[in-house]
């Protein structure tokens, strides 16, 4: 009987978290406003720790080999943000020089562009009417595909450039997260709950060994794949080498479906100028893609995510329709998160299920 209680008790639960979820999202209204403006607020210290989590394994490596932290604290944090501002005041006037030129060249590209359209139109005259209207369909919604991401893209770097006092702030949170980072673990521990420190240690540390190295590793492989892609790009003079290195490299975070979106503008922009550039192109394509599946990842990311593709896959597709994107891009992450924490309460279930039993 007490068993059939405690389901009654589990399902009643179950029905008024949904009823308050529900009238939570019906009042957003009202707590929208809030979060979003505390969100603003907060990005710099996000950002701060994100970094301060990518960099403080290296210091307590550094450390642990007999160097003062200190010291270890200090040339991490000159050589990360001091390469980190040499590439940005080396890198940023030539990206911004070769989207000046791209924005110039956008009408002949345009006209181009329209001419594609027109002669796949053409070839496609004799087909019924449905597979017509379909292909009509999907060249209209890749035309405003393209327009939302350049208008995300530009966008972007327009906040970026206007939150010049949250990127300035940005250094000095991460150095001080950096000094004090045992303190704020202190601190972190002192305000859980006492019953859940020894479950929530466990939960964080299987997250940082599944999540970690991934993240560290797949950021590498993005910068060395960028730099690559983009110093080829220069070599065999294709059309904004730096800005098409970079999509490269960022696109790269996405597994499976990123060298995909990366390798479109390169042939894109390879396409305006010959057939042969779009030949070369495809082979650069195709090195950098041996490059990166055969020496980069295995040996800086290796299997540290230990899931089949077709649910990274799954995850990936379920991220874009979400969130576009930044879904795109934080979809294994998440993934990684959700499989660790339904890992951690299933065993929970089981050893509460076992203590039940007992004491029957």
């Amino acid at each position: 009987m007490e068993i059939h209680m405690k389901w009654y008790y589990r399902i009643g639960f179950m029905l008024l978290l949904l009823v308050t979820v529900y009238v939570f999202l019906k009042m957003r209204f009202v707590w929208l406003p809030i979060i979003q403006i505390a969100f603003i607020i907060l990005i710099p210290f996000i950002i701060s720790g994100f970094i301060t989590y990518l960099l403080h394994p290296i210091i307590e490596r550094m450390h642990a080999k007999g160097l003062h932290r200190g010291l270890a604290i200090f040339l991490i944090y000159i050589l990360f943000f001091g390469g980190l501002g040499y590439g940005f005041y080396k890198g940023i006037p030539a990206l911004l020089n070769q989207l000046r030129e791209l924005s110039n060249n956008a009408p002949f590209l345009a006209e181009q562009y329209r001419g594609w359209i027109e002669t796949i139109q053409n070839h496609t005259e004799a087909w019924p009417d449905g597979l017509q209207g379909k292909m009509n369909s999907g060249i209209a919604a890749f035309e405003r595909k393209l327009d939302n991401l350049l208008s995300i893209v530009i966008g972007f770097l327009l906040r970026f450039f206007n939150s010049a006092l949250i990127i300035g702030i940005i250094p000095f949170l991460t150095f001080y997260m950096l000094k004090d980072a045992n303190a704020i673990k202190k601190t972190i521990w002192y305000l859980t709950p006492r019953k859940w420190r020894k479950q929530g240690i466990l939960f964080l540390k299987d997250v940082d060994e599944s999540l970690g190295r991934y993240i560290r590793g797949q950021l590498l492989v993005c910068l060395v794949l960028g730099g690559i892609s983009a110093l080829l790009l220069k070599i065999f003079h294709l059309k904004y080498p730096l800005l098409l290195g970079a999509i490269i490299g960022i696109t790269d975070v996405i597994p499976y479906f990123g060298p995909i979106i990366g390798a479109v503008p390169a042939l894109i922009s390879a396409a305006t100028m010959s057939p042969n550039m779009v030949i070369t192109t495809l082979i650069i394509i195709v090195v950098l893609q041996f490059i990166e599946g055969n020496i980069l990842s295995p040996y800086i990311v290796g299997k540290s995510l230990h899931m089949h593709p077709l649910v990274i896959m799954l995850a990936i597709t379920a991220g874009g329709e979400i969130a576009g994107i930044i879904g795109l891009i934080l979809a294994v992450p998440v993934l990684v998160v959700l499989r660790v924490g339904i890992l951690h309460a299933s065993e929970h279930f089981i050893k509460n299920r076992a203590k039940d039993s007992v004491r029957e």
